[in-house]
């Protein structure tokens, strides 16, 4: 996560400080709204871990879930 963290500070021009609560704000917003398993394993992918995400299900089905991510169905 700090890499992601970095690269909103840089891009964006705030302190560290303030990315890592922009970023724990968006990340909290996607856990939430991604559908399960997809959310809870959100952290996991955001820092590069992507063993055992082999049960995720289908990307088809998640592709199927997000059209409500933002409001929209």
């Amino acid at each position: 996560m700090d890499e992601l963290v970095k690269l909103v500070a840089s891009k964006v021009g705030i302190s560290e400080a303030q990315a890592q609560q922009a970023v724990q704000i968006v990340l909290g917003f996607l856990q939430d709204k991604l559908p399960q398993p997809w959310g809870s394993h959100l952290d996991k992918v955001v820092e590069g871990d992507l063993s055992g995400l082999g049960d995720l299900g289908d990307l088809g089905d998640m592709a199927s879930g997000l059209g409500g991510l933002f409001g929209k169905k």
